[in-house]
């Protein structure tokens, strides 16, 4: 019955290229949008009308939860609700106007995700100034790039970012004429930023100093830019990605339209665990969701490790993560599944077959196998809070085998949704319970169309079968420009098309997979073409393993890998084996290196790769790729011609040995 469903609409057909243009596939839309856009809510325009209007509807509601630290211990959640919020913003803007502020100045905002970086948002939204992200994850080169380019005048940072912003490398620092601490700085930063001639402010004596100056609001227009998110490049420096109120409330009013069709409605009631950066377009735009339909949202404590003891506080009823979050919970899961007597493990197994096939015959998650749920599955779903209805996975491609299992386990609904920071977040969604999804990024958002071009030297062709080529997008939702930058912003858009660089391959049911990245693709000597993202999810779940790296060049007809040592797992080889060493000796072991390589074998052999996708030879790393040695960007993608000056004297050597060996 369900192979008949199809989840977009062709709205105009391809054509072959000719005169040395590449062909194009035909134009998707999403089911909604068949007959054109609906029109957006006039009602909503912009960002600060969303918020403004829920705070007259819902002015009780809980808005904003953190928790305190009390003793070094970190306690129970304490909320704002929307007037609560609004007040404290309406301070904020007249205090930023005080300052002598403009509409129009940029302000930066620099710190992990808390309250407080939510009012200096909104106050920005109130007086029509532009909000610029900085990182929090990228190092004090990139805060001095953004502040200088998109000349930030104004920055509102967090407490242990201060030292970052007056590092006697961030030069462009000098140039700001005001610091306001989400809490208050140390004495030294005031002295220090006082020599610079920068004003300081803790944020009870700027809340003061707007309350002692209150200043009428000087809301945006629908054309007026909201926000320069900055996006880590994989090479180069950060690109600012300019979205304008319209673009960004837009959005928020096709995720209205796509919810309401289902019978699972979003309510005030729902929270929200936010833990993704609110410098990046993924969080920031569910958080402008639930603010605009009166929802809460909580925030971690800011340590991803302790994010379960976050998760049992708060009890969130939505999570969205990138895939390492949910690898995390998987491998939480199955570890807890090792433990349990081999009877228990065999009913789990049965009961998991059991509720997948009635799921993949087409039934609802909650109705596929009650008994299941009763039996062994509410436990996992208790594990996550217990109250938990969606989670979203987006960032990268989350593996088919741990999208299966959450589905089946969470008792929640699992969607993957794909998108860029130049796509104002997800431009494909998933539905609800349909296991056709499982593994793919899902069908068209309300508004915007999708279409596959052709990349004939990777082999792509929009109009063959299947259908491959790179995303390209267009619609309401698509950023106006890069700033400052009108040569990146003309090669990107190519007859109003944005191109993402993806490539994607359409499935008959209409919905979309992402299966490479243009420029990731290399050529083996055999004249193979190996896709290496896919080949890092596909070995990634192997469970000795943390992360891994693929390496190969057209120089060369094997693959070898850097593999990050998943550090329990390595200690249980450890003493099963009889070594008592640290995890970086046990890194130059060869008989630890031919288990993984066995262990990366039959991840291969399961996934039925072909013989030049398998791994022939491995380097151990004790330490997780990271920023510090730039190995990776802010979302974690990996900065390849980085990794490859990294590690290239080691690759030397195991290729060298590998030839020798032949």
């Amino acid at each position: 019955m369900e192979n008949r469903k199809v989840f977009s609409v062709k709205v105009e057909d391809g054509r072959e290229g000719r005169d040395g243009k590449p062909s194009v596939g035909p134009v998707y839309r999403n089911l909604l949008a068949k007959q054109g856009y609906p029109p957006p809510d006039p009602e909503m325009s912009t960002t600060w009308t969303l918020f403004s209007s829920s705070v007259e509807k819902y002015p009780g509601n809980r808005m904003l939860g953190w928790r305190k630290f009390v003793d070094g211990k970190v306690g129970p959640y304490i909320w704002k609700t929307y007037k609560e919020v609004y007040d404290e913003v309406l301070h904020v803007g007249s205090a930023l106007r005080a300052s002598g502020v403009e509409p129009g100045c940029r302000v930066g905002i620099y710190g992990a995700n808390c309250p407080q970086w939510i009012m200096a948002m909104e106050a920005c939204g109130a007086h029509s100034l532009v909000c610029v992200p900085l990182y929090d994850t990228l190092g004090s080169g990139a805060v001095n790039f953004i502040i200088d380019h998109a000349e930030v005048d104004f920055v509102f940072v967090q407490d242990i970012k201060v030292k970052e912003l007056l590092n006697p490398n961030c030069k462009s620092t000098q140039q700001l004429k005001a610091i306001v601490c989400f809490t208050s700085l140390a004495e030294e930063d005031n002295a220090k930023a006082s020599q610079m001639g920068i004003k300081t402010y803790s944020w009870t004596e700027f809340l003061h100093m707007g309350k002692e100056n209150p200043w009428e609001i000087s809301p945006p227009q629908p054309f007026s830019i909201c926000t320069i998110m900055y996006t880590s490049g994989t090479s180069g420096d950060p690109k600012g990605v300019v979205l304008t109120h319209e673009t960004m409330a837009t959005f928020v009013c096709g995720v209205d339209l796509f919810l309401d069709q289902f019978e699972d409605k979003m309510t005030v009631d729902d929270v929200y665990l936010s833990f993704l950066p609110l410098a990046h377009i993924l969080d920031r735009m569910i958080e402008e969701y639930f603010f605009h339909r009166g929802a809460s949202v909580g925030y971690y404590h800011g340590n991803l490790k302790e994010l379960r003891d976050d998760i049992m506080e708060l009890k969130p009823t939505f999570l969205a993560g990138v895939p390492r979050v949910y690898d995390m919970i998987h491998e939480g899961i199955q570890q807890a599944l090792q433990e349990l007597s081999p009877l228990r493990k065999w009913i789990f197994d049965a009961l998991y077959k059991h509720k997948l096939s009635w799921m993949n015959k087409g039934y609802k998650q909650k109705f596929a196998s009650p008994l299941a749920d009763l039996l062994a599955f509410r436990k996992v779903k208790a594990k996550l809070g217990g109250r938990l209805r969606l989670l979203l996975s987006g960032g990268a491609p989350l593996s088919s085998e741990v999208e299966e299992f959450l589905r089946v386990t969470c008792c929640a609904f699992v969607v993957q949704g794909y998108g860029l920071t130049e796509t104002c977040g997800a431009c494909t969604i998933g539905f609800p319970d349909e296991m056709c999804f499982v593994g793919a990024v899902g069908s068209p958002a309300v508004y915007n169309d999708l279409r596959l071009e052709e990349v004939s030297d990777m082999g792509y062709d929009p109009l063959g079968n299947p259908p491959c080529g790179e995303i390209c997008v267009k619609g309401k939702t698509i950023f106006s420009e890069y700033y400052k930058n009108p040569e990146l912003t003309r090669e990107s858009f190519e007859d109003g098309w944005f191109h993402t660089g993806d490539i994607g391959q359409m499935l008959p049911n209409g919905i979309f997979k992402v299966i490479d990245r243009k420029k990731n693709l290399i050529k083996l000597s055999q004249g193979e073409y190996v896709a290496l993202e896919y080949l890092e999810n596909v070995y990634g779940v192997t469970p000795i393993i943390d992360d891994v790296w693929v390496y190969g060049n057209s120089f060369k007809s094997m693959l070898v890998a850097v593999v990050v040592l998943h550090e329990e797992n390595a200690k249980k080889w450890a003493e099963l084996n009889g070594y008592t060493v640290s995890l970086s000796e046990l890194c130059s072991l060869s008989k630890l290196q031919n288990y993984v390589l066995s262990e990366l074998k039959s991840t291969a052999d399961k996934n039925k790769m072909r013989g030049f996708e398998y791994i022939k030879g491995v380097i151990l790393e004790a330490r997780a790729f990271d920023m510090e040695r730039d190995l990776v960007t802010a979302t974690l993608k990996k900065k390849r011609n980085n990794l490859l000056k990294y590690y290239q004297a080691e690759i030397d050597a195991l290729y060298h040995n590998l030839t020798t060996k032949k």
